[in-house]
């Protein structure tokens, strides 16, 4: 068996700056879970399970910097109102998923839009502040043959004139626009556009080195100027002390990442 280490983020020394979490939101069976999977792994699962959260972690080495994105895979049934709340509170950038045929998600995500913004608002206030929340609304299953519930006025009207906020139509069975949609949140979230499924190099934890700066010299397979994306194969959802650090850095804009897990491949 052999075991190769994965630096943690401490020894990574990543800014808070460089840190973001990515929130899924949306009523059940949406396709919440199948957006995730595409974009972390590029596949899609035909059979159905429901979600009760999932919480994945990638790195990035992106023109020299290093990045961390936490994917918080929401539950549809949001039985707890207070963690619901707690993951808003820490999100950084939100997509929010509705199924084209079925009108009760979309005006789910209508609500979730505006929890979203009065819980930010809260924030604001206690912190003085200023946040902007760049969110996308994916209206999912567009590769279906079906009655259509929600107009293009209706989603029209919920975007509005909110500058950090935009609408995609996706599929994420047939794989349509997700990375159009993936593009267009991080340019919103002004972060790398390298990040996108589609614009990085995806590498194993084995490799995972080449977060380094210093692993970029003298090694043609990495090259100064690629983009690699790693996915940490054990990451595990933060505590809420974590979590209310994790707040605590992001508004006053200092620190580092307290979480101080490893990733371990066998």
């Amino acid at each position: 068996m052999i075991k190769k280490m994965c630096p943690s983020e401490q020894e990574l020394n990543i800014p808070a700056k460089n840190c973001y979490r990515m929130v899924v939101l949306g009523s059940s069976k949406v396709g919440k879970t199948s957006i995730v999977t595409r974009f972390l792994s590029g596949r899609f699962e035909e059979q159905y399970t429901p979600t009760v959260e999932n919480f994945h972690r990638k790195f990035y080495s992106i023109r020299g910097e290093v990045y961390q994105l936490d994917i918080l895979d929401t539950s549809g049934n949001h039985p707890f109102p207070a963690m619901r709340r707690l993951s808003i509170l820490t999100g950084d950038v939100f997509i929010l998923v509705f199924s084209l045929d079925n009108r009760d998600s979309f005006e789910e995500v209508q609500r979730l839009k505006k929890q979203i913004t009065e819980t930010k608002s809260c924030l604001k206030s206690k912190t003085k502040e200023s946040f902007e929340v760049p969110l996308v609304i994916c209206g999912n299953k567009a590769d279906r043959d079906f009655y259509r519930e929600v107009q293009p006025n209706e989603i029209e009207q919920l975007v509005g004139e909110d500058d950090n906020c935009c609408y995609f139509e996706v599929s994420a069975k047939k794989n349509t626009q997700l990375n159009e949609m993936f593009q267009g949140l991080f340019t919103l979230a002004k972060l790398p556009s390298e990040m996108s499924p589609n614009l990085h190099r995806k590498v194993s934890i084995q490799y995972c080195e080449i977060l380094h700066k210093k692993s970029f010299k003298g090694k043609k397979l990495k090259e100064d100027g690629d983009s690699y994306g790693i996915l940490a194969p054990f990451a595990r959802r933060p505590s809420i002390h974590s979590d209310l650090m994790y707040i605590r850095a992001k508004a006053t804009g200092g620190g580092q990442s307290k979480d101080k897990e490893r990733c371990v491949i066998s």
